[in-house]
């Protein structure tokens, strides 16, 4: 078996199941809706689900709330009443970031709630809990930076990777990594291309400033600590060096 069919075969290995995941949404999704109310602007997949990145090792549902700009509440408001809804409706919710965490149906779903800016079509702003602020961002040039880049196998891979060694690496910074650290390369050498991702992670995972492509003053690369950056490079090194793909991902 060559190295392109060995990864071939663990991507097949971990397709996430699309159908349970879409199931869970549409049940959480009407009374999403009805919480909204006339100031829903859209409601839609985001994240690894809309990009074609997800694996059933880490298959979260990223749920994108659009409210229009002339929502009159502030965002730390509107995350709260979206966490007290998730609550009372039994969904166990777990407060992160910029979203709130359920599970649903046997499925963890991330919902996101953002405000649009006035004047433009995707640009929202977004709750930061964790520094009590809030932040730009444009998800669907989020999605269309991942799916658009013709690296998706390759990130696929690498998540895998992650998920199997138990790291900490948030999904889009993993993703502005691996697009970075192939461009210029053949689409058409997978498992190359995943050792060469793995290695340039490895090289440069501790310096590298990764931006938002949506909003520049948005470090994405600020996500991890300078530890936990270490951790991650390190394994990538170690991986890199193993003389079999079994040993890298399996």
């Amino acid at each position: 078996m060559t190295g392109d069919q060995y990864v071939e075969v663990v991507l097949r290995k971990y397709v996430a199941n699309k159908l349970a995941a879409q199931r869970a949404a549409e049940n959480v999704a009407p009374s999403i809706r009805r919480w909204a109310g006339s100031q829903l602007a859209d409601f839609s997949y985001s994240g690894s689900f809309a990009k074609g990145t997800t694996n059933s090792l880490s298959t979260d549902v990223d749920l994108f709330i659009s409210l229009k700009s002339s929502t009159t509440e502030t965002l730390k408001e509107i995350y709260e009443s979206l966490y007290r809804l998730a609550s009372s409706s039994g969904w166990s919710p777990r407060r992160q970031n910029v979203s709130i965490g359920i599970t649903h149906s046997g499925m963890k779903i991330d919902l996101v709630p953002g405000k649009k800016q006035a004047g433009y079509q995707n640009v929202h702003s977004l709750y930061k809990r964790k520094t009590d602020s809030w932040t730009q961002t444009n998800v669907k040039l989020h999605v269309d930076t991942v799916s658009n880049s013709d690296r998706t196998n390759e990130i696929r891979a690498i998540k895998i990777w992650r998920d199997l060694h138990g790291l900490s690496f948030p999904s889009f910074y993993l993703e502005l990594m691996v697009i970075e650290g192939l461009k210029g390369r053949s689409r058409s050498n997978l498992a190359a291309n995943v050792l060469h991702a793995l290695e340039y992670i490895g090289e440069n995972l501790p310096t590298k400033r990764i931006v938002d492509p949506a909003n520049t003053n948005n470090i994405i690369s600020a996500d991890l600590l300078a530890r936990e950056k270490g951790i991650v490079a390190q394994q990538a090194k170690i991986s890199v060096a193993k003389q079999y793909w079994k040993e890298i991902i399996w």
